[in-house]
């Protein structure tokens, strides 16, 4: 994944809007009984399907399956949703498509959509998928770059676009200036550092830091095994940002039919990431059946890697938005300075940037169904990758 690119009214009519859901989610005519036992709603029985635009960040690929399941299992036709799902691309900026209103809801990091809602985006987060970042910095073992402090010196490769503000905060917080290390614009793979024109590069744990593993080593014929890198993973040094949320449009949530649409939408995709950490196999197939250009072994080891990111999760259940992790995004954002001084953020998000109201009665629907929001007992899998992640 790549980004290449936040609550006014949010309170009115919230009571109603979760009551509603209690009740069965069956308040408005055009919205389905959900059907005991969880099955999907045939169209005919349900009647009119409100349609949904999701406008993903990126492309297809296992970053995304717990939407793409919800579509493959019905869980957003059980909620009374026809839902679209709209690919992303270097070109589409999901929050600003989003508060065009040409999307309902949209995917997108934290820092990028406060960015985005400081110079007007009127969208809000109500669902924290990702509890965790993935960003890696990821260098061969035989350059000793175990932490950031290691970084002075180096030929150091990032995105940019506001990706690197991670990797800038951890050097500040060891000590290092930008103009201590030799700043390098990568591109959206590993080529530089498996061809040695960079000694440490930015990854995701789910996308490229596979790529790496899928690459073979000229010295032993074999893929590259995992103890040839070194990995600084910026949870473990405090300065992780979040990452994938869902946001809906701050204006729209103060009419109760968006409001009603905007719970339901949450529930039936959290659905879809519990069933993905149950089914990583079958999310897999779902991705690759919804189009993903990426080979199975590499989408497999997406599906699973964005498992660890999700859970388990907060006690409180699946999407919660945390305050000690939104604080320390919002800090990161605002006083990690990029190789040109500037940071994602110039004042505090207002109090209207994000919401677990949503959340919170999604959550309470999918409890009362049964459905575990937590996933204590979660143990991710060991996935064999294959030559270019076939």
């Amino acid at each position: 994944m790549r980004l290449t690119r936040s609550r006014r009214g949010i309170h009115a009519g919230l009571a109603a809007a979760a009551a509603v859901l209690a009740l069965g989610l069956a308040a408005c005519s055009t919205t389905p009984q959900a059907p005991s036992g969880g099955g999907a709603a045939s169209g005919s029985a349900a009647g009119v399907l409100t349609p949904v635009k999701l406008q993903l960040q990126w492309v297809t690929q296992g970053q995304f399956a717990g939407y793409f399941a919800a579509v493959d299992q019905g869980f957003y036709r059980k909620r009374g949703l026809d839902v679209q799902i709209l690919e992303g691309g270097v070109d589409i900026v999901p929050q600003t498509v989003l508060a065009q209103g040409q999307s309902d809801f949209a995917i997108a990091w934290v820092p990028k959509a406060l960015a985005s809602r400081e110079q007007g985006a009127g969208i809000t987060d109500v669902a924290q998928v990702f509890q965790r970042s993935g960003t890696y910095q990821v260098s061969f073992a035989n350059k000793g770059i175990t932490a950031p402090d290691a970084l002075r010196g180096k030929k150091v490769g990032n995105w940019g676009f506001g990706n690197e503000f991670e990797l800038f905060a951890g050097m500040t917080k060891a000590g290092i200036a930008p103009s201590d290390v030799t700043l390098v614009q990568q591109q959206f793979d590993m080529q530089a550092l498996l061809n040695g024109e960079i000694d440490a590069a930015q990854a995701m744990s789910y996308n490229e830091y596979a790529q790496v593993l899928e690459a073979t080593n000229p010295a032993t014929g074999q893929l590259y095994q995992p103890s040839d890198f070194n990995v600084i993973n910026w949870n473990d040094v405090g300065t992780a940002m979040l990452q994938d949320a869902i946001w809906a449009n701050t204006e729209k949530l103060s009419d109760p039919a968006y409001q009603d649409t905007t719970t339901r939408f949450i529930a039936a995709s959290l659905e879809g990431w519990v069933y993905c950490r149950d089914n990583p196999e079958s999310c897999r197939d779902i991705v690759v059946k919804a189009g993903s250009k990426l080979g199975a072994s590499h989408q497999l080891w997406q599906v699973n890697e964005i498992n660890k990111l999700i859970w388990p999760s907060p006690a409180a259940g699946v999407g919660t938005i945390d305050q000690a992790a939104w604080d320390r995004t919002v800090q990161v954002a605002l006083q990690a300075k990029n190789a040109d001084g500037a940071t994602v953020l110039t004042r505090q998000p207002d109090a209207q940037a994000f919401t677990n109201q949503y959340v919170g009665a999604a959550l309470d629907v999918l409890k009362a169904e049964g459905v575990d929001v937590v996933g204590a007992g979660f143990a991710p899998e060991t996935v064999t990758l294959k030559a270019g992640g076939a």
